[in-house]
C-alpha cells in the first residue's frame, strides 16, 4: 500500500522516549525565566558540537530555581508531548540536579523525583494519556552515584518510574563501569535504556548490551557500522530510540540523505522516533515523523510500525498498549 501524506501524523498513537526533561522545555519559558534570573536567555538551537550542546543545556537547567519551576517544566513536557499525538511520554530526568538547590521542601533527590511523578502523573491523567519516569545517571558522575540513583529509582519502579539511563559523553566515559546500577535497575523490573552508539560507536553499544542489559538504546545509530552488530539487534529484538535531527546538528550523520533509520530498518532492527531536545535541536516528536515522511521518505506504514514500537518497547500499562495498538491499526485503515 503507497504512502498516504494524507494521513495525519498528529493523529497517529506514539510513545515518545528520547527526551530529556530540560531539553524539551517551551523557548517561551526559557525567555520568561531566564527574564525572571535577570540574565540574558541562552542561544538556544544553536548547538553545532556535543560540547556547546552540554552548555547549552546547563545553562538551560539553571534557570529552573524553584518547584513551581520545575512543576511547571514537567508539565509543558507532558503537553507538548499530548499535543505531538503520544499516548504515552517517557521523559530522562536527572534529579540530582536539583537537590539542595529548589529550597528546603526539595532539598533531596527523592524530594525532587517525588514531585516530577506527582505532576507527570497529574498532568497525564488530565490529557488522557500515560506518563513514565525514566531516572537517568550522567557517565561524568561516578559509578557510585549511578547506583545511588538506581536504588532511589528502583524505591519507585511501579510507582512513577518504569526505566534507568545513562546520559552524556559516551566518548569518553564508557559503559562497564556503570553495570551495578544497572543490575540494580533490572532486578527492580525497570527498562535498561543507556546512551550508547551516538558519540562513540560499536564498542559502545556491545558494551551497553553486555555489560548493562539494554533493552533500548538511545540512538544507538552507529551500530549501523558493524554488520555483526546489526544482525544481533535484530535476532536480540533490541530497540533503537532514534532522533534524526539531533544526530544532524551533532554530526553524528553528514546528511539526512545518509541517516542509516531506514537502513537499519530494512535489516530487522527495531526503532523508534523521538524529538530528543526540542529546545536545542527543534522539532519535537510529530516533528520528527514528519521529517521522516518528508526527508527520509518512510512509508505510512513504516512510520506506523515505529510508532508500534514505541508503544510496545516503553513502560506503558498493558491497557495502554492494547488500545494504542488498536488506534494505530485504525489510522492505517483507509
Amino acid at each position: 500500500m503507497p504512502s498516504s501524506p494524507s494521513r495525519d501524523l498528529a493523529a497517529l498513537p506514539k510513545a515518545h522516549l528520547h527526551l530529556h526533561m530540560e531539553g524539551a522545555m517551551r523557548p517561551a519559558t526559557l525567555t520568561e525565566l531566564a527574564q525572571r534570573a535577570g540574565v540574558v536567555a541562552p542561544p538556544v538551537g544553536t548547538s553545532s558540537s556535543f560540547a556547546e550542546f552540554l552548555l547549552l543545556y546547563a545553562a538551560a537547567s539553571a534557570l529552573i530555581r524553584t518547584p513551581d519551576d520545575l512543576r511547571r517544566l514537567v508539565r509543558e513536557v507532558v503537553e507538548d508531548a499530548a499535543a505531538d499525538g503520544a499516548v504515552w511520554v517517557e521523559p530522562h530526568f536527572y534529579p540530582t540536579r536539583y537537590a539542595q538547590v529548589l529550597g528546603p521542601t526539595l532539598s533531596s533527590e527523592q524530594a525532587v523525583l517525588e514531585l516530577a511523578i506527582e505532576e507527570a502523573t497529574r498532568t497525564a491523567d488530565r490529557l488522557g494519556i500515560g506518563c513514565g519516569i525514566m531516572v537517568s545517571a550522567l557517565r561524568h558522575d561516578t559509578p557510585d552515584d549511578a547506583v545511588r540513583l538506581a536504588r532511589l529509582a528502583a524505591r519507585y519502579a511501579g510507582s512513577g518510574v518504569v526505566s534507568f539511563g545513562l546520559a552524556a559523553d559516551e566518548s569518553k566515559f564508557p559503559p562497564e563501569p556503570f553495570a551495578p546500577a544497572f543490575t540494580v535497575a533490572r532486578d527492580a523490573g525497570l527498562i535498561s535504556a543507556p546512551h550508547a552508539g551516538e558519540l562513540a560507536g560499536p564498542a559502545s553499544v556491545y558494551g551497553a548490551l553486555d555489560a548493562l542489559g539494554a533493552k533500548r538504546i538511545c540512538h544507538g545509530v552507529r551500530a549501523v557500522e558493524d554488520p555483526a552488530l546489526v544482525e544481533r539487534l535484530a535476532n536480540d529484538g533490541v530497540v533503537l530510540d532514534v532522533c534524526p535531527t539531533s544526530n544532524l546538528l551533532l554530526r553524528v550523520v553528514p546528511s539526512l540523505d545518509e541517516h542509516p533509520l531506514a537502513q537499519l530498518l530494512d535489516a530487522g532492527v527495531r526503532c523508534t522516533l523521538n524529538g530528543d531536545d526540542p529546545l536545542l535541536f527543534g522539532p519535537g516528536v510529530l516533528g520528527e515523523y514528519e521529517l521522516a515522511r518528508d526527508k527520509l521518505g518512510l512509508t505510512d506504514e513504516q512510520l506506523a510500525g515505529l510508532a508500534r514500537t514505541s508503544i510496545e518497547a516503553s513502560g506503558a500499562p498493558p491497557a495502554l498498549v492494547t488500545t494504542a495498538l488498536a488506534d494505530m491499526d485504525a489510522w492505517l485503515t483507509p
